[in-house]
């Protein structure tokens, strides 16, 4: 089959590699579209994902397809449906998921991050993290679920928002415009967004911003939440000056494992900050499925490129320098 392998720190070969052959429990995916996320961006430099990753590699955590063969012991799936992949994968034995704190695992695997993933044209996934799609979600929605799935649990920390609550995004990515899309279902007083770049303030009001802005800079102190959708010092910076007393900050950004902010303790201290971080989708996967379902999420809008597996390798090494809000390969 025709795949996509991480060879080396920053090295991908387009090649043709054996088909994976399916343990008892697993499924054989046909791929049909596979989403390019940051966490792969961090992955194709030398740093952790959600989990250690070594190469050789097979990225792509993202991603959806038909089930083309099924293991001795799978029961609930067949040959012929369509599954989006949580590729999230729990050891259920330590504490944290002893204690239903599953994203923390200290033993997590993952598809796509620690064994081989959607950018080819076959995976192998266990019954358990596939997602049978509804009949009305397409193949790019499936593939896109666990994005959406990472939104919705950062979303699900957030205090209880009312129709007084006043809410900054700072970051208006893919990332960022899922957390637009899905707040505002929830009727706050405003979800204003920053974005730098001018020229995309249109489409982000048309999406149901009540403001977009360039810059904190006389915003501070204005917003009851503040979610960080870039993972940069300077973004996570902002995000604790536009916070007003007794916010709620959302450091969602992947950072590099070497970042590190600076913030003022007597802030945190008197404005009663509480800051939280958000990491990967701890079955929050079917609830993303049902907003697409449902239609409340428009990926039209939001998704900026289809692509090739030949393009992967260029956009992961220029990712901070290339105008692109979503990638999505299609395989299929």
């Amino acid at each position: 089959m025709k795949a996509l392998v991480l060879t080396d720190k920053e090295r991908m070969v387009v090649k043709d590699v054996t088909k994976p052959n399916i343990n008892p429990d697993e499924v054989l995916v046909k791929v049909k579209h596979c989403g390019i996320c940051g966490t792969d961006v961090h992955i194709f430099h030398g740093q952790p994902g959600s989990a250690q990753s070594d190469p050789p590699l097979i990225l792509g955590h993202e991603f959806s397809g038909e089930i083309v063969e099924v293991g001795d012991n799978v029961s609930l799936l067949k040959v012929g449906d369509r599954v989006g992949i949580d590729p999230n994968i729990y050891c259920g034995k330590c504490q944290y998921c002893q204690n239903g704190r599953f994203q923390l695992c200290e033993h997590l695997e993952a598809i796509g991050v620690t064994r081989d993933g959607g950018m080819a044209e076959f995976c192998a996934v266990p019954e358990k993290n596939c997602i049978k799609l509804g009949e009305h979600v397409t193949d790019l929605e499936g593939a896109l679920i666990e994005p959406l799935g990472c939104v919705l649990h950062g979303a699900n920390l957030l205090p209880p928002i009312h129709s007084d609550t006043n809410i900054l995004i700072i970051g208006a990515g893919f990332i960022g415009r899922l957390f637009l899309s899905t707040l505002i279902l929830k009727n706050p007083n405003r979800v204003d967004i920053l974005e730098r770049k001018a020229e995309r303030h249109a489409a982000l009001l048309d999406q149901g911003a009540t403001n977009a802005i360039q810059s904190v800079d006389g915003h501070e102190n204005n917003y009851d939440i503040v979610i960080e959708c870039v993972g940069k010092k300077v973004t996570s910076e902002a995000a604790i000056r536009a916070a007003r007393k007794g916010a709620y900050v959302l450091l969602f950004g992947v950072p590099a494992p070497d970042e590190t902010i600076e913030v003022p303790a007597f802030d945190i201290y008197s404005k009663e900050l509480t800051i939280s971080g958000s990491f990967i989708n701890p079955f929050t996967m079917r609830d993303a499925m049902k907003h697409y379902d449902n239609k409340q999420i428009d990926l039209d809008v939001l998704v900026s490129d289809h692509i090739a597996l030949e393009d992967v390798e260029n956009i992961l090494a220029n990712f901070s320098n290339i105008d692109i809000s979503k990638a999505v390969i299609d395989i299929q």
